[in-house]
């Protein structure tokens, strides 16, 4: 009886190794979902006493990949997102032992293009953006050639006589993987010829929304939003890319460019008008709950009436809250800990 015993406990310890050797939560990921998660992890230190959780910027790509290489205390409990899982992460996820994942819908964010509030302002449209960043763009036969605009007013008189300077982020970022989206693929649709690409090719058509160009016109900046800022601040005539929630912080530098007419403010977003928003989620490992202390009380924490509801403290910082229903199955998912099945996952 010993012997099995001793057996079965070396079988715990091998499929969880060492967990309980941490006890402060680790959470990695979305540089846009930092600040949220940051207040989340500083409320829970307040009411619990316990380890305030320890929250790292690594933008969502890499918080996804250091989140699904495996199950142990050298592994993240939970990843920060501004855009959903992929199939493809959670396919990782699964292949390396991560079978228990609970998707967290926390709220809505706007993404932006912003510049310096000593700037031109610009109201313009998906199709003007996409002219001005995709790597090949429509010719006058319809055919596709290098992106030839070096200036915003070539592309439409009405822009400012401007060069095309954009600074965005990476592409491990999932601030990129939603402007490609939300931004560059609307864009590409409001091109009469590429709106036909899309029908006789989709391949083809999403190989052109997906390519920025690498002629300097859009810079990459990194995860550090801040740095945008600083650049912004130094050339009036600029442009960078980030989440609303980033924008309200720096309102006092910066002022959003309005899209197909519409501003980027809580109330559009919220009332679905600006139409360059995204749900941002928090991923949490179930493997860890019971084990790495105080997890899922910092998952309740996050989903409570108190943090992410209509009223609460993340509004401050510029989360827009998710319809009450929404809301409400959040909460629920989280007190049930139901893991996610991933058969919707893209």
């Amino acid at each position: 009886m010993k012997r099995f015993l001793l057996a079965a406990s070396l079988v715990a310890l091998t499929a969880v190794p060492a967990l309980a050797a941490r006890d402060q939560i680790r959470i990695v990921g979305s540089s846009t979902v930092y600040p949220f998660t940051t207040a989340v992890a500083e409320q829970f230190g307040k009411k619990t006493g316990m380890k305030t959780p320890v929250v790292e910027s690594t933008g969502t790509g890499g918080g996804m990949k250091m989140f699904c290489e495996g199950v142990g205390e050298n592994t993240p409990d939970a990843t920060n997102a501004s855009r959903r899982m992929k199939k493809s992460e959670f396919e990782s996820c699964a292949k390396n032992g991560v079978d228990g994942i609970v998707e967290i819908a926390v709220g809505f964010d706007g993404l932006t293009i912003a510049h310096s509030k000593s700037g031109t302002p610009m109201n313009t449209s998906f199709k003007n953006i996409f002219l001005a960043l995709a790597k090949e763009v429509p010719g006058a036969d319809g055919k596709l050639v290098p992106n030839p605009y070096t200036m915003w007013n070539e592309i439409d008189p009405s822009l400012p006589a401007a060069k095309i300077e954009v600074l965005g982020p990476p592409p491990t970022s999932g601030t990129r993987d939603s402007f490609h989206e939300l931004v560059m693929e609307a864009g590409a649709l409001e091109i009469e010829s590429l709106a036909q690409l899309k029908k006789d090719d989709a391949k083809a058509f999403e190989a052109v929304w997906k390519s920025i160009r690498e002629d300097g016109a859009y810079v990459e900046a990194g995860e550090n939003d801040n740095v945008i800022v600083q650049k912004l601040e130094a050339n009036p005539n600029a442009f960078g890319i980030f989440g609303f929630s980033f924008l309200e912080e720096n309102a006092a530098k910066l002022v959003g460019v309005e899209l197909g007419g519409v501003a980027p403010t809580f109330e559009t977003i919220a009332a679905g008008d600006y139409k360059a928003s995204r749900k941002l989620y928090v991923y949490v490992k179930k493997q860890h709950v019971g084990v790495i202390p105080g997890l899922a009380e910092f998952a309740a924490e996050y989903v409570s009436d108190a943090a992410t509801g209509e009223d609460g403290y993340l509004g401050e910082k510029g989360l827009v809250p998710l319809p009450a229903d929404m809301h409400k199955a959040a909460a629920a998912a989280v007190a049930a800990m139901e893991p996610m099945k991933g058969d919707e996952l893209k």
